[in-house]
């Protein structure tokens, strides 16, 4: 049963409601905050997690990658496993929302646990590794309940509109989520400057974020306790079955394959932001104004990334913001011998991009759950959610492994003081193709898996019109 005053009526003026209009803005605000807790942890490890283990505990920048991404690999596993039990419980709060509250409080405290910098050299890395692990898996817990959470919102809740509120949620979700990677992204670095940089720095810094943390995890808990839940039924019983699953759907299966590759590439540029600071532009300082410049105007251009999706559909929109992202890292190249204040501008139009990439993927998304429904009659959006975190958060961890072996490649030198040392110019020059290049051509590569997705709002409403007549 729906919660009563879940989402906005319209009255016919007799007495009678007629169907449901659309969710209220209160709980797509409610369900953004939840962004709060995903866009810190996905933001921070992958920006300051390698700098810290090679230039504070002296691991080298080969090693450091393989850490980055060996724990976040481990949600390939969990994240399933973490949507199959979620599909399946039953409780006063809803399947989804006590997994919010539960695993986002743990996350909160073992994100601290990564940075508390108790060992150097090989057994700082032993525990960086250990606590990322955890911390990895407490995030699963939190991150597939709350995807699942647009799917059982809009579908089955008598919405006019569900193909679009589902955009329409997903334009707060991601507002929320560049406010956090502003908030996280750029203030982090400051924090760790603020407390002495090194390892105290760094300790700080996962105490501030954990606290970020906290904070989103009692508001998307509290703030969508009257948001519809939908009938949940119990998904595929193994692994194997929710992988035959996901295979039979081909919008999804295409879809996740193109968001976990550009996954990989943004969280390859990410992972250089400071190095590209240190080491092309020559100033420590600008690397929460890199975030600034990518994240300010990701916020304003959100609304027109919305009506573009309305006036040509979500698939090319998705597209449109995935080439002006790729355009934007090869203009990049030219970093070394352009003026700054064009630097910048160029790395304001890749947040434009981005900003449009993470809306539409995320929007298409549920999409692709509701196309399962209609084909197979079974609603199982844990089984989907699971499959797509898991491959995002791999593609997360990739991506700074990736740039860890591009800096190996063209020999790199860590340091164990805090404080980069001086590279050659050949470690430079990985530092700038590991930041531009290497990025670009995994997110334009991409595309091509987008070929073959055939999913609008037309096809869904005659998928859904028999099984309504």
């Amino acid at each position: 049963m729906t919660p009563a005053g879940a989402y906005e009526t319209t009255g016919r003026g007799d007495g009678a409601v007629d169907t449901p209009v659309e969710l209220p803005r209160s709980v797509r605000i409610g369900y953004a905050t939840g962004s709060l807790v995903t866009g810190a942890f996905g933001t921070v490890p992958g920006l300051l997690l390698l700098p810290y283990l090679t230039n504070s505990l002296g691991v080298a920048a080969g090693a450091a990658g393989l850490l980055v991404l060996a724990p976040k690999a481990w949600d390939v596993v969990v994240n399933p496993i973490a949507g199959r039990l979620s599909d399946r419980t039953r409780t006063r709060w809803g399947a989804r929302r006590p997994y919010l509250l539960f695993a986002g409080l743990a996350l909160a405290v073992l994100f601290a646990s990564i940075f508390a910098g108790v060992f150097r050299g090989s057994g700082g890395a032993a525990w960086v590794s250990l606590a990322f692990l955890a911390t990895a898996t407490a995030f699963a817990f939190f991150q597939v309940p709350y995807v699942a959470m647009p799917a059982d919102m809009t579908e089955g809740a008598g919405l006019t509109d569900p193909y679009g509120e589902r955009t329409r949620m997903m334009t707060w979700r991601v507002a929320f989520l560049a406010l956090t990677i502003l908030v996280s992204g750029a203030v982090a670095p400051i924090v760790v400057k603020h407390f002495g940089g090194g390892v105290p720095g760094h300790r700080a810094m996962g105490i501030f974020i954990a606290t970020l943390m906290i904070s989103g995890t009692v508001l998307v808990f509290v703030m969508t306790r009257r948001a519809p839940t939908g009938a949940i039924v119990e998904s595929e019983p193994t692994l194997r079955r929710q992988l035959a699953v996901a295979a039979g759907n081909r919008p999804f299966r295409v879809l996740v394959a193109c968001f976990v590759m550009q996954a990989a590439g943004v969280a390859a540029m990410l992972a250089g932001v400071q190095y590209f600071a240190d080491h092309v532009l020559h100033d420590h300082d600008a690397t929460t104004l890199l975030f600034v410049c990518v994240v300010g105007p990701a916020i304003l251009v959100m609304p027109a990334w919305t009506r573009i999706g309305e006036r040509v559909g979500k698939l090319r929109g998705l597209v449109a913001a995935s080439l002006l992202l790729t355009v934007g890292t090869f203009a990049l190249v030219a970093a070394p011998v352009l003026p700054v204040v064009l630097v910048y501008g160029i790395v304001a139009l890749i947040g434009c991009g981005y900003a449009g990439q993470q809306l539409f993927g995320l929007a298409m998304m549920p999409d692709c759950v509701a196309y399962d429904t209609a084909r197979t009659g079974r609603r199982q959006a844990g089984v989907f959610t699971g499959l797509w975190t898991a491959g995002e958060t791999f593609g997360l961890a990739l991506g700074p492994g990736v740039f860890g072996l591009t800096l190996q490649i063209f020999g790199y030198v860590p340091s164990s003081t805090g404080t980069p040392v001086e590279q050659s110019a050949t470690a430079e020059l990985g530092v700038l193709l590991g930041f531009t290049v290497v990025p670009g051509i995994i997110v334009g590569l991409a595309l091509l898996f987008l070929r073959a997705y055939d999913l609008s709002a037309e096809r869904l409403a005659g998928m859904a019109q028999p099984s309504s007549a």
